[in-house]
């Protein structure tokens, strides 16, 4: 995302004295890349406006919870449009009844965040209302399932005569140090893994585990996209950014401590490009 920032003015109105959730909510858009300028307790409508205008702002989000909101919100809206201002965004958070949330909207305040909304929820209203809505990066399938094995063609014999599912193809990685062979099981398919160095990370894996289920893979239609996504929320990754995988296809794995202990894959094939 190649967007100008978004200039963020976080304020206070009144004489509520706490600001936690203020500083929580200004972290959160500087997190998601805006620009945050906070102005700390007890400002006044007047106040919020002149700083609106001198620091060139496109959105304000005015915190409260002293109860007194709708005597403080609505008068910043009000001050703007005696300036002539009418782009600027106005959104409100803080300890607000269901009752009033209407009465702040008819009175121009665009949105309302009661306690219990995600921070995340706050940053994609902004980021939707001057970006549009941000197309999310969808799960389209299970892509595989990765077995690591000892002995590929072994594997593959027990395979294609046992179980019944044919090998289409065989494919080293060097740079993962690892042989793949693919076997299509209708519109996924299964993924033997052999590796090719005694110090490769599915050797390891079988020194350490045995031979068995290595990772399951999820096919996606933007992997970059989710990857960006994972990282906002949290999500502890092995590759940050998409690499070259086996089958032509761009993959990029999650650390099992943020999966519940098993080793994920996501990957992008060509026609989801």
């Amino acid at each position: 995302m190649n967007q100008k920032p978004i200039r963020v003015l976080v304020a206070k109105p009144g004489l509520d004295g706490h600001d936690r959730g203020a500083k929580v909510i200004a972290q959160a858009l500087r997190d998601a890349g805006m620009e945050v300028i906070y102005t700390g307790l007890r400002q006044t409508p007047d106040q919020i406006v002149e700083v609106t205008i001198q620091e060139d702002v496109q959105a304000v989000a005015l915190s409260s919870l002293s109860g007194a909101h709708l005597h403080l919100f609505p008068p910043v809206v009000q001050r703007l449009r005696e300036q002539g201002i009418h782009d600027v965004l106005v959104i409100g958070g803080g300890v607000i009844p269901d009752e009033d949330i209407s009465t702040l909207k008819e009175s121009g305040i665009s949105a309302v965040f009661t306690p219990g909304t995600s921070t995340q929820d706050v940053v994609r209203y902004i980021q939707d209302h001057f970006y549009g809505p941000q197309v999310k990066p969808q799960v389209l399938k299970i892509d595989h399932i990765g077995i690591a094995v000892k002995d590929l063609q072994q594997a593959i014999d027990f395979y294609e005569n046992v179980i019944g599912i044919k090998c289409t193809m065989i494919e080293e990685v060097p740079d993962q140090k690892v042989k793949v062979a693919f076997l299509p099981t209708g519109d996924s398919e299964v993924e033997l893994l052999e590796s090719t160095d005694p110090e490769g990370p599915v050797a390891k894996f079988i020194a350490k585990n045995g031979e068995g289920m290595h990772h399951i893979a999820y096919r996606v239609d933007n992997l970059e996209a989710k990857l960006e996504e994972l990282k906002k929320a949290g999500v502890a990754l092995i590759d940050q950014k998409p690499r070259r995988g086996a089958g032509g296809a761009m993959i990029a794995f999650l650390h099992p401590k943020g999966t519940f202990g098993h080793l994920v894959e996501l990957c992008q094939r060509e026609d989801e490009k």
